[in-house]
């Protein structure tokens, strides 16, 4: 009998010691209510204008940079950072002050778990950051970068993409662009081209400068400032090689094409005006030229140096009558790919941060 009444005090008081923590906690929970109200009210208001008071507090800031990139990336995280403190009010007045201290001492933690977590994302974002202020090329720009040669199409957060001159959308990570050489063909709007070709020794290597020279300076889309240059290169096995620069504006002439026009004006003239350009294995060359011969009447042929006079006057005739017809097409494949890419599907989505 006593035990009985032994056995149900002790349960009786250990459903009271179950009960009295819900009870105490129930108690606390009434007596913060007022202090958890404001609290919630001062994390909803800190939310409502975190906003407002981060476009308040860039305002002054706002002619350092037009980036949209860079305002929005800065706003955002001033809202955070006031989103933050409001958390932090409101678990202290809620009475949770270890909680909030182990919320704010965390996002440190947090924020070192995500960096290594998602480090390829957050390094090609800070190279958007970094692209957008530094500026290296614009939205249309003809631009070489990790040997992708290209007109830039799009700039955002995560690549960039360009459209290389076969109509093909690269993307390359903004962090490759940003740590990458990037050669920008169109911040000068002048480019070099350059090609050689070979003429025989027994040719007047003079003579043969000058010619190419007329026929650069004849050509139109060849610019004069700077001015193109005809220079011996190398001292080949067959031939004496000259080394042809020229310049042209890459807007409106494509290097290319050009370079094709003038070897093949080249060729015709060296041609028409008797220089040879031999081959390694086909042709013999007579340094002293070739004997006159007579025919079987009698008459005398012409000697080599008269013919080769005569192929001269020719060939700065027909170097002046090419001049004046201008009809090769040498127009920059430049503007074609930029309507290209205006027009093309965007394979990427997000805001054009340049």
């Amino acid at each position: 009998m006593a035990s009985a009444f032994f056995l149900g005090s002790l349960q009786g008081s250990a459903s009271v010691n179950a009960i009295s923590p819900i009870v105490q906690l129930w108690e606390d929970i009434v007596v913060r209510l007022p202090t958890i109200g404001l609290g919630l009210l001062i994390l909803l208001a800190m939310f409502a204008v975190s906003g407002p008071v981060a476009s308040f507090v860039l305002r002054p800031f706002g002619h350092l940079t037009q980036s949209p990139l860079i305002r929005s990336v800065s706003k955002r995280t001033i809202s955070i950072l006031i989103i933050l403190l409001g958390a932090y009010l409101f678990l202290k007045l809620a009475g949770l002050t270890e909680f909030a201290v182990a919320i704010i001492s965390g996002t440190g933690v947090l924020g070192i778990i995500l960096g290594f977590a998602f480090r390829d994302i957050a390094e090609n974002f800070i190279s958007s950051l970094l692209l957008t202020v530094q500026r290296p090329f614009r939205i249309g720009d003809v631009v070489e970068i990790d040997n992708y040669l290209g007109v830039i199409q799009k700039v955002t957060a995560r690549a960039t993409t360009m459209v290389d001159f076969d109509g093909n959308h690269i993307q390359i990570p903004n962090s490759t662009v940003y740590k990458g050489v990037i050669k920008n063909l169109t911040a000068n709007p002048n480019m070099r081209g350059q090609f050689v070709i070979g003429i025989g020794y027994d040719a007047n290597a003079r003579h043969a400068q000058q010619l190419a020279m007329q026929v650069l300076q004849e050509q139109e889309e060849v610019l004069d400032e700077p001015e193109p240059q005809i220079l011996i290169d190398a001292l080949g096995s067959a031939t004496l090689n000259l080394k042809v620069y020229f310049w042209i504006d890459v807007e409106r002439t494509s290097v290319l094409k050009m370079a094709s026009v003038l070897m093949r004006r080249l060729v015709e003239t060296f041609d028409s005006a008797g220089i040879s350009m031999p081959d390694d294995a086909r042709e013999i060359i007579f340094p002293q030229g070739v004997p006159v011969i007579t025919d079987q009447s009698g008459s005398q042929r012409s000697t080599p140096s008269e013919e080769k006079q005569s192929m001269q006057h020719h060939a700065m005739a027909d170097i002046k009558k090419r001049s004046d017809s201008h009809d090769e097409d040498v127009s920059s494949e430049t503007q074609e790919i930029r309507r290209q890419a205006a027009k093309a599907r965007d394979p990427e989505g997000g805001e054009n941060i340049l």
